[in-house]
């Protein structure tokens, strides 16, 4: 009798356990800065799941552009829920993937406040930034003041990323087009005699590469002079606002329609919204909140504010292919 009460008990126990621990688990597809230690994915998922009861699983490929075509290699068999940062150049593609649902937020617009009108039923943004050459301004000085100044006047060791495998890299292929139009093949040509290496991700050519002094500038974004300000107390990094304007990217998420989670998923993406979220984005995503009730870091108000330039996102779907082709014939 005392082992069946023993082995009951015992059957209790684990029962309970295993309801204790038995919580909607919300699969989040996003890309690896994000979920690094330094990047906002950590303390998000604190939050979230304190906030909602319920278990965040982040994963993380290493790249935007890898992000989308991951979802679309998998399909309807995908895992994911919602899927974090993708951004406008890949706009079009993902909604004719037809793998995303409409959300159910009402009122975006008043929610939120961008450069550009925001013009998407099935995306919510969550944060935004401009592309930028980010130099050390005690190593090189009189920067370029306009992209056509860099091209044709600056004797520069420029050091970009793929744009088949990076979202900066996409972003300069389309502020070129956006700058040169059909004379962007010709300028892409000049401007390839001054790059030293074309990488797959950021990291390797910011850390590895410009930091390490192995170039004069890196391709990034106005706001990363802002991390070493706060981090580490160093104002030798600037980013050029160009005469002609930078290229916007604005980041995204999105609930795929065959999540398994729809609830869930939709309070994920309402909680993007939030303070909770949107205050952890200058610290740790160095771009800036979507909302206007966040209040930035000090180092952003040293921060330049270039004009925005932008490209229709359906044009970009369409033509991606060829101006990758152009810019890899242009020698």
């Amino acid at each position: 009798m005392k082992k069946i009460y023993i082995l009951l008990s015992l059957t209790l126990l684990l029962s309970s356990n295993v309801y204790a621990n038995d919580k909607d688990t919300l699969t989040v597809y996003t890309y690896d800065s994000f979920v690094s230690e330094w990047g906002p994915g950590p303390i998000i998922k604190e939050i979230f799941e304190e906030k909602f009861d319920a278990n965040l699983e982040l994963i993380a490929v290493d790249s935007a552009a890898t992000l989308l075509s991951k979802i679309i290699l998998e399909g309807k068999t995908s895992k994911a829920d919602v899927v974090l940062g993708l951004d406008m150049n890949l706009l079009d593609a993902a909604n004719k993937s037809d793998l995303f649902q409409k959300h159910s937020l009402k009122n975006l617009d008043q929610l939120i406040q961008l450069p550009i009108r925001w013009e998407s039923d099935n995306f919510i943004p969550y944060n935004y930034g401009y592309f930028a050459f980010v130099y050390n301004n005690k190593k090189f000085i009189n920067p370029p003041k306009s992209m056509n100044e860099l091209i044709n006047e600056t004797k520069v060791r420029l050091v970009i990323q793929d744009p088949r495998t990076s979202s900066p890299g996409l972003g300069l292929l389309t502020w070129m087009k956006a700058i040169y139009g059909d004379s962007a093949g010709d300028e892409w040509r000049k401007l390839n005699k001054k790059i030293i290496s074309v990488t797959k991700g950021w990291t390797d050519s910011y850390y590895n590469i410009f930091l390490a002094g192995e170039a004069d500038m890196v391709l990034s974004y106005t706001t990363s002079p802002a991390a070493h300000i706060m981090f580490e107390e160093n104002y030798d990094y600037s980013a050029i606002t160009f005469e002609e304007g930078n290229y916007i990217s604005i980041e995204f998420a999105g609930i795929l329609k065959n999540s398994k989670n729809h609830t869930l998923a939709n309070k994920f993406l309402e909680f993007i919204l939030t303070d909770d979220f949107q205050s952890i984005i200058p610290s740790t995503n160095i771009m800036y909140p979507v909302t206007n009730k966040t209040n930035l870091p000090e180092a952003y108000n040293l921060l330049n504010i270039p004009k925005a330039i932008q490209m229709d996102p359906s044009s970009i779907n369409d033509n991606k292919n060829i101006w990758i082709e152009e810019w890899l014939n242009a020698s």
